[in-house]
């Protein structure tokens, strides 16, 4: 009867060391689960916090004494100069949703101003493509590292596939990507010849 009792103690031991396992791993999971919604929130913030900035940029850029200039710092967005009566293009400046801190990094245009800002962060995006016409350009390029492979070599092979199989195709891998490469700018069909320069200000 002890035996048996002793038996059946292990037995459960064992089933609640198993419940134990799973309910680690299902805890793991949902964390996993929660910290790729939290980031794709983040991203989606970005993208919006991004827009407003060029639409700031574009109504500056369109507007004023004389139209066709770009803003020389962000606050300029936020409370035009140009103009004796208050003009405000953006609400306030937004923090990077990726970040946490207002630091954003510049993008110049050409003929001086700032046409653009993107985030300072290194971190590879969740998102890699089917973005909005305005961001397109955002998308995840693919590239080819070595456009032929050759494959090791086998006696087992006849001539006739050996030469077949010689040279394949090598696969598809994405480029260095980062939310650097979402840069949300503004810039005129007429001017679009330049090329924009980056800034740490």
């Amino acid at each position: 009867m002890l035996t048996g009792r002793r038996c059946q103690v292990g037995f459960t031991y064992i089933g609640l060391l198993i419940a134990v396992v799973f309910f680690g791993m299902g805890s793991v999971g949902a964390a996993r689960l929660l910290a790729s919604t939290e980031r794709a929130e983040r991203e989606d913030e970005l993208l919006f916090v991004g827009n407003q900035f060029r639409q700031a940029i574009r109504s500056y850029f369109q507007s004023g004494p004389v139209a066709g200039k770009y803003p020389s710092t962000l606050e300029d967005l936020l409370l035009d100069p140009r103009s004796p009566t208050p003009r405000r293009h953006l609400r306030r400046l937004f923090i990077d949703p990726i970040s946490g801190k207002a630091d954003w990094a510049l993008v110049l245009a050409p003929e001086g101003g700032i046409m653009g800002v993107h985030s300072r962060s290194d971190r590879e995006p969740l998102k890699r493509a089917n973005f909005e016409p305005e961001n397109s350009n955002f998308a995840a390029v693919l590239r080819v590292p070595n456009p032929l492979v050759q494959p090791s070599k086998s006696s087992d092979l006849s001539p006739l596939v050996a030469a077949s199989s010689s040279v394949q195709l090598a696969p598809l891998v994405p480029e260095s990507y980062s939310y650097r490469d979402w840069k949300f700018m503004y810039r005129p069909v007429a001017l679009g010849g330049g090329r924009p320069a980056e800034s740490g200000g």
